[in-house]
């Protein structure tokens, strides 16, 4: 007799992937704990997916797609950058791993290719070549995603830290930095002490990493007009 199809759809599995991802690390994520959330068994979900990538794959493939459907900008390259970079970033934060998902997953899926093509679009309109181009959009992407994860990373883990009762990151810190000499940690010391690292993460220090990268790429330009 022929097996036949779950009762489930691709968009509930997706739902409950996201709730999933939202709860526990992605180091943690199986379609086995998957299955259990949805009340069917595991093979049930190689209807829809044939591994746990291809399943990362679609994810990918829809938080890009939620990205071009919040994006709307027609001005000149740098007008687009910091907008897309402002959606990029809106998006990943709303979805948590997603950032992880979009780092391990190959552009082989159709809003993955459109994402792509589209932040080629902002920069298209420029002197650099194209291979000049491509890096531009590698460069730039990269540091949304580093900025985001390592920001959902200092959360965790300071929520671990928090949760065990350890002493918290700050106050050890402040321990080792006075066991430290002038000359080994006196200007990271003054920093620390001036509140420095109560920017990280923050949408400050987000528009100042970003303004680093377009006045690099503003330098490109030039060098390549020259």
């Amino acid at each position: 007799m022929k097996k036949q199809q779950p009762q489930i759809s691709e968009e509930r599995i997706l739902e409950a992937s996201w709730e999933l991802l939202g709860e526990d690390d992605i180091e943690k994520f199986s379609l086995r704990r998957l299955a259990t959330r949805l009340n069917i068994q595991a093979p049930s979900l190689y209807w829809y997916f044939k591994s746990k990538q291809d399943l990362y794959q679609r994810l990918a493939n829809q938080v890009c797609k939620m990205i071009l459907e919040e994006f709307d900008s027609d001005g000149d390259w740098k007008q687009q950058m910091t907008e897309i970079a402002a959606v990029i970033r809106r998006v990943l934060m709303r979805y948590p791993c997603s950032t992880q998902i979009m780092m391990i997953t190959l552009p082989n899926e159709p809003d993955i290719i459109r994402f792509t093509n589209r932040m080629l679009l902002c920069v298209e309109s420029t002197p650099l070549r194209s291979d000049q181009k491509f890096q531009v959009v590698t460069t730039f992407v990269n540091y949304i995603f580093y900025f985001v994860m390592d920001d959902y990373q200092h959360q965790r883990s300071v929520e671990a830290i928090s949760d065990n009762g350890e002493t918290l990151p700050g106050d050890k810190m402040l321990s080792l930095l006075d066991s430290m000499s002038e000359d080994e940690a006196g200007l990271f010391r003054r920093m620390f002490n001036n509140k420095g690292y109560e920017v990280m993460g923050t949408h400050q220090s987000f528009e100042f990493g970003l303004k680093l990268i377009l006045l690099g790429i503003e330098q490109a330009i030039r060098d390549e007009e020259n």
